[in-house]
């Protein structure tokens, strides 16, 4: 099952962009069959998960009760054989991919790879899923350091806490992801570092 590309791009100066708020919690995938009619597979980031995984086997009934069905009749309208579903699982306590157990979750859909197409560029996630849950869209258009300040600091309208997450429109290379890049709170980078109380390694992980 593919793993969700590393988010490691270069701020790009007058290139298009979508803007998508940055949840903060697990990233979380689920493989959805043709075939199957159905989810098959689910995964964190590197390793394959079950429900009974004690933290995160909780985000699988979530997402199979919340985007399953929806998905099944959106993918086989499409005429796709598999698709890679990536989920962010967070509750309203989550930070940094801790979780409050006694807490509500849920899971959101970010991102998808379509079997032989690969990931989908944010402008056709985006009105492919328009009747689904996906994180909010903060801005559309260049990606200016107005608004780069205004995630910094925590202002811009519609975002969560950590920050933001950049996707080119267009190919900037080869493949995709074109280029993509985060773009953090100061607030949530520091708390982070209180969090970690020295760890540097840990540190480098959750940042």
């Amino acid at each position: 099952m593919k793993s969700y590309p590393s988010i490691n791009g270069e701020f790009l100066k007058g290139v298009p962009v979508y803007v998508f708020d940055k949840l903060d919690g697990n990233n979380i995938r689920a493989e959805w069959s043709r075939k199957h009619k159905r989810f098959i597979k689910f995964g964190s980031r590197n390793v394959l998960i079950a429900e009974d995984d004690p933290i995160l086997g909780r985000s699988i009934p979530l997402l199979i009760e919340k985007y399953e069905k929806s998905l099944t009749d959106l993918y086989r309208k499409e005429q796709f054989e598999e698709v890679v579903c990536f989920f962010e699982y967070y509750g309203k306590n989550s930070f940094a991919g801790q979780h409050d157990l006694n807490d509500e979750q849920t899971v959101t859909l970010f991102d998808i790879n379509v079997y032989k197409h690969g990931m989908m560029p944010p402008n056709e996630f985006t009105k492919l899923h328009i009747n689904v849950e996906t994180p909010h869209i903060l801005h559309v258009g260049n990606f200016t350091k107005q608004i780069e300040e205004q995630v910094k600091n925590g202002s811009l309208d519609g975002m969560t806490f950590e920050g933001c997450v950049c996707k080119t429109i267009k190919p900037i290379k080869n493949g995709y992801p074109c280029s993509m890049w985060k773009v953090k709170n100061i607030a949530w980078i520091q708390k982070v570092k209180e969090f970690c109380k020295g760890n540097v390694d840990l540190e480098k992980q959750l940042l």
